[in-house]
């Protein structure tokens, strides 16, 4: 501290001074041209500083490094060594993570295996404890986490708090179970997920401790959270996008109470497109202004969650900073983190290269530790029969479909014609097949229902990635395919599969079913193959077949959904029947 202090009067050089360059203020909401002077990983001093090292940035802007308020890093598909490095070119110095993905599938050991995959790395990873394991009644996933399994982990500084409570309905009835998971988190943070959720009950949620909620979809949504309190986490992600909806919220005096998060992210959308820059770029497009943008997505951030020392360019806050050539673009240049340089013109740099040599070592050891992680799939070999439904004993009947919303999560219940000659299925009409299989415990349940709107003209796409549970899943045009399909995933012990007929592309999920070693390049171009692969058996254009799949059997986002013990009405949180007679 000594040191600190000596550099910040100009008493000894500093190690680092980032010289000539725009600092944006978010305290002052201008830019402030000066030197910006490092020390010991921490900002020492604002104004005109000598260094052991300098680097000229004029003509360039020094923000704070950006911060993803809500993400599942399963949701990536990759483990959090190489998700760091995929985001951090970005400028993205910290993300507060939910690991329900993985503990639905592996319990505390789930959580475990993330965190101590988190070690060492050149980003910040933050953990809220997952509060909803299994997401509902009506999923079966491969543990159930109560609140004395959770109260352990509180002890950790990485733990910030609970994560999203999706089961509002159980929370605005004070359930005990919830409650209690709410009593042991007082004094961190309590995330929210109530998509419509409004009036009293939406005071009660808040009166029961909820802080945020990411599920605005509207103005009106999102108004009344912020009226009643609330922070809102503006989404836009891979498949839920909700900035344009809500870009109103970039103006006083609603951009005080937001801050931004991705919630899903898929690799090809990180290397195309970016993490927290590209939200941030996009706002501005839409007619944000950028500095109140960055201060969304940095010092709002950080105060939410208690970060004292994080989020701003100022003296005492950490060093970690982006420097941009283009403010308005959000052109990433240069990415410190302690004030040591991590990420330049979109490319890791040397402090990567001790990540590297850790993610060696734990690929061994961790696959030796959580051998079941990697070896999470507990279900027989499906047959071809096993894909049929039981239909009404009636010659005349109508079925309730799945009906997509392009663009979005949320389904809507049809009812449609039942073809009789086909099982239901009717490619004619974008009628298809999907089946959700238990595949944690060998419980031999499978959930089979239709779906509109996806549009496939042949063959069948499976995957181990379904939220929340992660079970098995698996559309198609006919039975055959289907069960090829759900039999190669189940082989890979996870992962995407596509099949017709003899044709068949795959993409191993190794780790709990969800996730790869593979680096985001490598597994970018995996995802466009097997991509390329479903649209050319029809699947529609503007849906993304694996990530909309993915969300199709989770039973707490309106309206209809399937699950391993068959078709769920979110609403009313009661099974019904696929057929109308």
């Amino acid at each position: 501290m000594e040191k600190i202090i000596r550099a910040a009067r100009g008493l000894e050089k500093a190690d680092l001074v980032l010289k000539n360059g725009e600092i944006v203020n978010v305290f002052t909401m201008k830019l402030e041209k000066a030197d910006v002077a490092i020390c010991e990983g921490k900002i020492c001093g604002i104004g005109t500083y000598e260094g052991l090292e300098e680097v000229d940035i004029s003509g360039k802007f020094v923000a704070p490094g950006f911060m993803d308020s809500h993400i599942h890093i399963e949701s990536s598909l990759m483990l959090p060594a190489e998700f760091s490095k995929a985001v951090t070119v970005h400028g993205t110095t910290a993300v507060m993570t939910d690991p329900h993905e993985i503990a639905n599938v592996c319990g505390t050991s789930g959580i475990d295996f993330m965190m101590e995959e988190s070690l060492g790395l050149p980003l910040d990873i933050y953990f809220l404890l997952p509060s909803c394991v299994p997401s509902s009644f009506f999923d079966e996933g491969g543990a159930v986490l109560e609140a004395s399994d959770l109260s352990p982990y509180y002890s950790n500084e990485k733990v910030l708090g609970l994560a999203e409570l999706m089961n509002y309905p159980g929370t605005v009835s004070a359930d005990e179970k919830i409650l209690d998971k709410i009593k042991d988190a007082k004094g961190k943070t309590i995330d929210g997920h109530a998509p419509g959720l409004s009036g009293k009950n939406l005071c009660a949620y808040i009166a029961a401790g909820v802080m945020s909620d990411h599920e605005c979809a509207s103005m009106d949504e999102a108004v009344e959270r912020i009226k009643l309190g609330m922070t809102v986490m503006i989404r836009e992600g891979t498949a839920a996008k909700n900035l344009s909806s809500l870009i109103k919220l970039f103006e006083k005096p609603y951009c005080d109470c937001c801050i931004l998060a991705t919630d899903d992210r898929h690799p090809e959308s990180l290397i195309n497109g970016g993490h927290i820059d590209y939200i941030i770029r996009k706002a501005v497009k839409l007619g944000a202004d950028p500095i109140v943008a960055v201060k969304m997505a940095t010092y709002n951030t950080a105060k939410y969650f208690g970060l004292k020392n994080k989020g701003a360019v100022a003296p005492g806050y950490d060093a970690d900073l982006v420097v941009l050539s283009d403010l308005n673009h959000v052109a990433v240049d240069m990415v410190y983190k302690n004030g040591i340089l991590i990420a330049e013109k979109g490319k890791a740099v040397s402090a990567y290269d001790k990540c590297d040599s850790l993610a060696a070592d734990k690929k061994t050891t961790l696959n030796d530790k959580y051998y079941k992680i990697f070896n999470s799939f507990n279900l027989r070999m499906l047959q071809e029969e096993d894909f049929f439904i039981k239909t009404p004993d009636v010659n005349a009947c109508k079925i309730r479909t799945i009906s997509l919303v392009p663009g979005e999560i949320a389904t809507k219940m049809e009812i449609m014609e039942f073809n009789e000659g086909n099982n239901g299925i009717s490619v004619e009409n974008d009628v298809l097949k999907l089946a959700v299989i238990e595949r944690h415990k060998n419980t031999e349940h499978m959930g089979i229902g239709y779906v509109h709107g996806y549009g496939l003209k042949r063959g069948a796409i499976a995957s181990s990635v379904s939220h929340d549970a992660h079970n098995l899943i698996v559309i198609g045009t006919n039975e055959h395919d289907m069960c090829a399909a759900a039999n190669m995933v189940r082989n890979m012990q996870g992962g995407f599969a596509v099949v017709d007929g003899n044709f068949s592309e795959i993409l191993p999920l190794p780790a709990a079913g969800i996730m790869s070693r593979l680096s985001a390049a490598e597994l970018s171009e995996n995802m466009t193959n097997i991509r390329r692969a479903a649209l050319s058996l029809g699947s529609v254009e503007g849906i993304d077949p694996f990530m909309t799949l993915a969300f199709v059997s989770l039973p707490v986002i309106p309206e209809v959904r399937l699950t391993t013990l068959g078709l769920v009405d979110v609403d009313s949180q009661s099974l019904i029947s696929p057929f109308v007679q």
